[in-house]
């Protein structure tokens, strides 16, 4: 069955301008209710946005900790080998003088017996 009523041109201009008003307070009314859902929706949001930003900082200042512990470790083994070759140097360079300070003396002890020897056979000889 047809409209009856006879709709004229603005007749139905008119309907769409109520519908698209009803529409629109529709929207409204609806937006307004759901305002505090969305802002606790934004509330939590925001909670976990700070939380996850948090997370991410103690993450960071972990692993730069851990960097840290490394570099202090390493500059500790650095010192460790630094410091054994060192002494290493050191003790080779003491054994070298003992040596040399042995050679020294054993010819200074050969040099007086040798002397010795020419003293004694001067003095059978004169």
């Amino acid at each position: 069955m047809r409209n009856i009523r006879n709709s004229e041109l603005t007749d139905r201009r008119s309907a769409a301008a109520d519908a698209k008003k009803a529409l629109l307070e529709a929207y409204r009314t609806a937006k307004e209710a759901a305002e505090p859902t969305e802002l606790a929706r934004q509330a939590e949001r925001q909670a976990v946005a700070a939380a996850r930003e948090e997370r991410r900082i103690e993450r960071e200042r972990v692993k730069n900790e851990e960097r840290e512990r490394l570099q202090a470790e390493a500059a500790e083994r650095e010192a460790a080998i630094t410091a054994a070759a060192r002494a290493e140097a050191e003790a080779r360079e003491a054994a070298d003088k003992n040596r040399i300070s042995r050679v020294i003396e054993d010819e200074a002890a050969r040099k007086a017996e040798r002397d010795r020897r020419y003293a004694n056979r001067k003095a059978r000889q004169a």
